[in-house]
């Protein structure tokens, strides 16, 4: 394939890569933009959604329901809901209670929640410790333009990733939720004396992320065509990482960061010799030498500490 077509592929590749990663990393955003907390458990929670969409899935066929255009919706809601429903408990377990207490507190105990939560789907799950093939209903075949492959099932998971980034966006900037959100995460002590309800705030937002690395999870399986028990390590890293690159507390710095970090691992397997064994390598290496010359990330803000 000539260099510039090359180029093309990879760039719709990590678009696709980004976007999954870019849900990830705007729940990690959103936690810490509300809170101050880095939820090291999220990257589990990513996990957990793409075993929820799966056992959904397969108990929608086991009842006789395979339709994608009927079973799609339904598996991804009941994974958003278990998800947020997790990252809510996680929330009232694991920051709430220790609010008062050192970061490091709460660094232990959302990473003792993530290890929790990964043992549990390798205990309980049937077989836990093999990778699951994921049910592939997504339309298959492609066409071909300019040279580029595109398949039929990455333009659905780009047109769900950029519906579920879209809908992001609008319950941030046009609820009355999200208005509560962003108060929240500029002043609580002002939001509280405006009306705002702290702990409803917190609790919807701890749902909304997590729910959004559901959707992540369940694009992953389609992506890759399996999932696994580990997979939360791997993606909770790559989600913070996209989160510091745009911007900690910045949820279009997030989106930025993940389509960023796409690009980066696939125009490193591209055209660097055995890319495919180094992209991580390569991507975190540029991640590093980035934050290095600009520690508050591409959207992010120098913040000033008074004393």
């Amino acid at each position: 394939m000539p260099p510039l077509e090359l180029l093309l592929q990879q760039t719709l590749n990590g678009v696709m890569l980004g976007m999954m990663y870019a849900l990830v990393a705007v729940g990690f955003t959103l936690f810490f933009g509300v809170l101050d907390v880095i939820h090291f458990s999220h990257g589990d929670i990513f996990m957990l959604g793409a075993f929820a969409g799966l056992s959904a899935l397969l108990a929608l066929a086991a009842v006789g329901l395979r339709t994608p255009f009927v079973t799609l919706p339904l598996a991804f809601i009941a994974a958003m809901v278990v998800t947020g429903l997790v990252g809510v408990m996680a929330e009232r377990v694991c920051v709430k209670p220790l609010a008062r207490s050192a970061p490091l507190m709460t660094l232990l105990a959302t990473l003792s929640l993530g290890l929790v939560l990964r043992e549990s789907v390798l205990i309980f799950y049937p077989r836990g410790a093999d990778p699951k093939p994921f049910p592939q209903l997504l339309p298959a075949g492609g066409f071909e333009v300019g040279g580029v492959a595109i398949r039929y099932e990455n333009l659905a998971i780009l047109g769900i990733g950029l519906a579920a980034m879209v809908a992001v966006d609008l319950i941030i900037s046009r609820t009355k939720m999200g208005a509560a959100v962003r108060a929240v995460a500029q002043d609580p002590e002002a939001a509280q004396m405006m009306g705002v309800n702290l702990d409803r705030t917190v609790d919807a937002t701890f749902f909304l992320g997590s729910a959004l690395a559901a959707v992540a999870g369940m694009l992953s399986g389609f992506y890759y065509g399996e999932i696994h028990f580990i997979m939360g390590i791997t993606g909770g890293v790559i989600g913070f990482s996209a989160a510091a690159i745009g911007g900690l507390g910045n949820v279009y710095g997030a989106m930025v960061g993940g389509l960023l970090f796409g690009l980066l691992q696939t125009t490193a397997a591209a055209f660097i010799p055995r890319g495919s064994e180094f992209r991580d390598v390569v991507a975190f290496a540029v991640v590093m030498l980035f934050l290095i010359f600009k520690p508050s990330g591409i959207l992010g803000e120098k913040s000033v500490e008074r004393v």
